[in-house]
């Protein structure tokens, strides 16, 4: 009995290997989206009036997009710019390099990014958080050893996000037309001005040399890249959904609207 026990035991094993070795050399069949065509996999409830579903979709829909047909070009892109290039490269500095030293990295880039925090939040008039961001500059830059260690988080001191684009909000200018940027993503007019204006400021105070050395070193500007996508936890396609697309662009415009108000 042990005998045909064995057997069949046998038997069942070379087929599990069989259909996992057969797995292996499947063709790869890439994924599609629908970022370009979302109405493509829609598939509609015979029961569900069509009025209703325009009332249920009118609020994610409500956002000022006139460069729609070329915002969803470039979120293509990017989808596929991280899919084939900035996610494998990610993968590759988490595999070389050893924990302590990734964060370590994102520390001193966070601290470099602390300087224009404090500009905006002294723009906006906010006065506590100005002084936590002056005390976490101080704290990381000194005890932290320029940023490479954040005891100012552990001391109670959480960094926080200011920009540009925030204090034009502030000050009541309109986030103006949606637009997808190349490999940064969501935005619109008045974010994107803001972006250049924070670019400059921090080019212009040269905080630790690092503007400086960067421009004779870009491989420095490459790995704030990487650090920044391997910090960002976002992933094209995870919301398993034909109308992604839609639901970001509601999503980086509420969100926004929140940042401004704190």
């Amino acid at each position: 009995m042990a005998k045909y026990l064995l057997l069949l035991a046998a038997l069942m094993c070379a087929g599990v290997a069989h259909a996992d070795n057969s797995k292996a050399h499947a063709p790869v069949v890439m994924d599609s989206d629908g970022f370009k065509e979302p109405l493509s996999k829609l598939k509609f409830n015979p029961g569900l009036d069509q009025r209703e579903f325009e009332r249920s979709s009118v609020n994610a829909l409500n956002v000022y997009d006139p460069l729609e047909s070329w915002n969803r070009r470039v979120y293509h892109f990017n989808y596929r710019f991280d899919q084939w290039v900035f996610l494998p490269v990610v993968d590759g500095y988490r595999y070389v390099t050893p924990s302590f030293l990734r964060t370590g990295v994102s520390n001193f880039f966070n601290n470099l990014g602390d300087v224009p925090n404090l500009l905006n939040s002294l723009l906006q008039l906010k006065g506590h958080r100005s002084l936590e961001t002056t005390g976490r500059l101080l704290l990381n830059t000194t005890v932290g050893i320029a940023g490479l260690w954040d005891p100012a988080t552990a001391m109670g001191l959480p960094r926080q996000s200011e920009d540009f684009g925030q204090t034009l909000g502030f000050y009541g200018v309109p986030g103006g037309a949606y637009v997808v940027l190349p490999i940064f993503g969501p935005s619109n007019l008045r974010d994107t001005g803001g972006l250049l204006v924070d670019y400059t400021a921090e080019s212009q105070i040269n905080f630790l040399n690092v503007s400086e050395v960067s421009s004779n070193h870009p491989e420095i500007w490459a790995l704030r890249a990487v650090d920044k996508r391997y910090q960002t936890s976002f992933r094209y396609g995870q919301m398993n959904s034909p109308f992604e697309y839609e639901k970001v662009r509601y999503i980086y415009t509420e969100s926004r609207k929140l940042q401004i108000a704190e």
